[in-house]
């Protein structure tokens, strides 16, 4: 995509003069005119920020470094359109994959040459925080200061979020706000009732169903092709983390030293990997699972070629629908799972999906105008139009609640909220925007104790720099064996012997120990 060009606008010096004057002014150069304050413009909370200019400010030049989670957007529609009218912005995008993005933010952070804005789903990436530390992003604590200039960012983000964006007790990026809530295990709801499996309740149970689905042939080709669970990588892509919750990994484990050993290191993940090595062998787990792809992988799920797939739960409406083209009983179900040992197979998010971060190549005055900009993304008036965009365009009220219209089905979706902060919203990943009130109300009774039950991984949000030195050495044979012990090629007594000789390493003993000092201040127990 080009990025979108601006010219300057000339303001007379006599337009300059009459403002000093306190007189009103028009830029004769464009015919350009105050506008009035816009009570659905998204602005600012400040009441004084909001009364009317003198003069109109053009738009700031905005460059973000953003995922793509579905066609690449046209900049100059509806949607877009307005979002830059609002904030008063001329947005340059590039926008990356998302199943390219670390690849593509390692390759940027490695090579220096780092964007105006780098937002990155994930604030725990090594090489991120290495970036920081290495003085790549600018301390954002001292412009925001007491916030005084920044109350959408003081009110409107969830418990902690800069903490979980901090190093080192420096704030180095604001939110991508997302909900607590926002996975689901998701299965063909309509496959169980047609096999009579019940619903699952344990992770013994969900494997069980799998196997008989996979057996079956519920997309009626005649062949024996139902996948079970799908998911990217060396495991289970999103759900992989879900799965640790419910074998325990989640809860803080510590060493004999009293260092808090990460969560892939734990024993909990051993069994984790046993569960899914069992699985494999079962067929619920497909012959693939290490070489799939996101895209391919959310492809065969909407379109009835596998049972189950671990995405956000707003999704659920549109796939759905997708699949009730060739099969009209689809219906999707997001389990809660217990463990062997009680813990739920449930992930919850901190309320923050990454980050914003602002290159030191920045000059300071242009940050406190992208802060402000960054500000304005935060308001919950720019929140609701990232969920629905314009009434009677973007979403039509029915029945009390707002439906996206099919203009608003193409252009408000996940990417259309990659260029904010977005104030924080308790079911904002489980309510779709096209989903009916009577869908959406059902939906949120389905995994209203997901909030309650569920877990963060405790290793969001503390840092050890022993281990951001130590953990890239191992990660890739780590992934390896993982994948090895799955398949059957080395036995689960040797993955064990594997890992318990990882958490022996001096260099690894002394990251847990940093990790243990990292999580009681975090905490503050």
């Amino acid at each position: 995509m080009k990025p979108l060009r601006m010219k300057r606008m000339s303001v007379s010096l006599s337009c300059l003069l009459a403002v000093s004057m306190l007189a009103a002014c028009t830029d004769t150069s464009t015919g350009a005119k105050t506008p009035a304050a816009d009570p659905k413009a998204g602005a600012t909370a400040d009441p004084k920020a909001a009364a009317p200019k003198a003069e109109a400010e053009k738009p700031l030049t905005v460059k973000i470094f953003a995922g793509l989670y579905n066609d690449a957007p046209d900049m100059n529609n509806a949607y877009w359109t307005e979002w830059q009218k609002r904030t008063n912005s001329k947005l340059e995008m590039e926008w990356v994959p998302s199943g390219d993005i670390d690849t593509k933010m390692d390759l940027v952070l490695a090579s220096g040459d780092l964007p105006e804005i780098l937002s990155s789903p994930n604030a725990n990436r090594p090489s991120l925080i290495n970036a920081a530390k290495n003085g790549a992003f600018w301390d954002l604590g001292p412009f925001l200061g007491d916030y005084k200039d920044f109350p959408n960012i003081k009110n409107n983000l969830a418990k902690d979020a800069l903490k979980y964006l901090s190093v080192d007790g420096k704030v180095y990026a604001l939110p991508r706000s997302r909900s607590r809530v926002d996975l689901g295990l998701k299965i063909r709801k309509d496959w169980l009732d047609k096999l009579n499996i019940p619903v699952p309740t344990t992770l013994d149970e969900y494997a069980a169903a799998l196997k008989k689905i996979t057996d079956a042939d519920l997309d009626g080709n005649g062949k024996k092709d139902t996948l079970g669970i799908i998911g990217q990588g060396v495991v289970v892509d999103d759900g992989t983390a879900l799965f640790a919750a419910g074998f325990g990994a989640f809860n803080p484990t510590l060493n004999e030293e009293g260092g808090m050993i990460e969560t892939r290191l734990t024993p909990q993940w051993d069994d984790m990997i046993a569960y899914f090595r069992q699985m494999y062998a079962d067929g619920g787990l497909p012959k693939e699972f290490s070489v799939m792809k996101r895209t391919q992988n959310e492809e065969l799920f909407r379109t009835g070629r596998a049972a189950s797939y671990t995405n956000s739960i707003w999704w659920d409406d549109e796939w759905e629908k997708e699949n009730r083209k060739t099969q009209p009983d689809a219906k999707i179900l997001n389990l809660m799972l217990k463990g062997p040992k009680g813990d739920y197979a449930l992930e919850l998010q901190t309320g923050v999906s990454g980050g914003y971060y602002i290159s030191k190549k920045v000059p300071e005055a242009r940050v406190k105008q992208l802060l402000a900009y960054l500000e304005k993304t935060a308001s919950q008036e720019m929140t609701d139009f990232a969920y629905y965009g314009i009434e009677g365009v973007h979403y039509k009220v029915v029945d009390g609640t707002k439906s996206l219209t099919e203009q608003g089905v193409k252009e408000v979706n996940v990417t259309s909220k990659g260029a904010g902060v977005l104030a924080y919203s308790q079911w904002g990943k489980v309510i779709s925007a096209s989903g009916s009130k009577a869908f959406n109300d059902a939906k949120i009774k389905e995994v209203e104790k997901f909030d309650e039950v569920g877990k963060v991984d405790p290793f969001k949000g503390i840092i050890s720099a022993t281990w951001l030195l130590t953990w890239p050495k191992y990660e890739s044979e780590w992934k390896t064996m993982e994948a090895k012990a799955i398949v059957g090629q080395i036995s689960m007594e040797e993955f064990k012997a594997y890992t318990a000789k990882l958490r022996e390493l001096p260099e690894m003993k002394k990251a847990f120990k940093e990790f243990a000092d990292a999580y009681k201040v975090f905490t503050g127990k």
